[in-house]
């Protein structure tokens, strides 16, 4: 037999099992934050932003077809910038305890779109050695980039700061609170609406309806109350007889 179940149901079975929607939440809440702040490694970011140009000399005019140039080699600035030969003396000046690849997983790099600047991010566990390596990063390169390429036009516009009270950047505690409170919720009703339809006891008159397929013509009130009335009646009854 199919059943189907619309929002006024659900909106019944939720009113229903409203304690065991909010017990699911709380727990799920509960492991989110659990799982935030105590099992979660804060990362702390640390961002370097240089301005990279072609190498151009006193004769030569900075035309239009000099940008384009540049903008298009952006992307060659971006692999070189994660790549061993910048990343190895990042690791020798700062006494790294770890690989070229280890390293390259904490960098990312990017730049705006017909921009030529640079941003050298850095997540790491140490806010101070994030910010070093950003800097450091940005520093190797603008040492090596004009013996690997015509480029000695390197200007750092920004360099990566540590601030007093550093914050993390992850986890998002809030969001996965959030997260936490919206996936209970949505348990909550799973369970709720699951734990309705195996519910196979015999509510009311609609209920034998559907189990039997055949309409109720009559309905037996409350025996036992009816029962308790006669029983109340008959004991009023022997008393006044017992008075007499």
């Amino acid at each position: 037999m199919e059943e189907t179940i619309s929002l006024h149901d659900i909106a019944k079975i939720i009113r229903k099992r409203l304690l065991l929607i909010i017990i699911l939440m709380i727990l799920s809440i509960g492991i989110a934050i659990g799982i935030s702040f105590y099992l979660l490694t804060p990362l702390y970011q640390a961002n370097t932003q240089i301005l990279v140009n072609q190498n151009s000399g006193p004769e030569e005019v900075y035309s239009w077809q000099t940008t384009e140039t540049d903008l298009r080699l952006i992307n060659t600035y971006n692999v070189i910038i994660t790549s061993p030969v910048i990343l190895t003396p990042v690791i020798e000046e700062l006494k790294l305890n770890m690989t070229p690849g280890q390293l390259m997983n904490q960098i990312s790099v990017s730049s705006e779109s017909e921009s030529k600047v640079v941003n050298i991010g850095v997540l790491n566990s140490d806010p101070e050695l994030a910010v070093n390596i950003s800097n450091t990063v940005a520093e190797v390169f603008k040492e090596q980039i004009p013996k690997l390429m015509s480029v000695d036009n390197i200007t750092i516009l920004s360099v990566a700061k540590l601030s007093d009270i550093p914050n993390p950047v992850k986890p998002n505690k809030t969001l996965n609170i959030a997260i936490g409170a919206i996936i209970g919720f949505m348990l909550g009703i799973g369970v709720a609406i699951l734990l309705e339809i195996l519910d196979a006891t015999v509510k009311n008159e609609s209920d034998i309806e559907e189990l039997i397929g055949l309409p109720v013509i009559g309905v037996v009130g409350f025996i036992v109350e009816e029962k308790e009335k006669r029983l109340s009646l008959f004991s009023r009854r022997a008393r006044r007889n017992l008075n007499v």
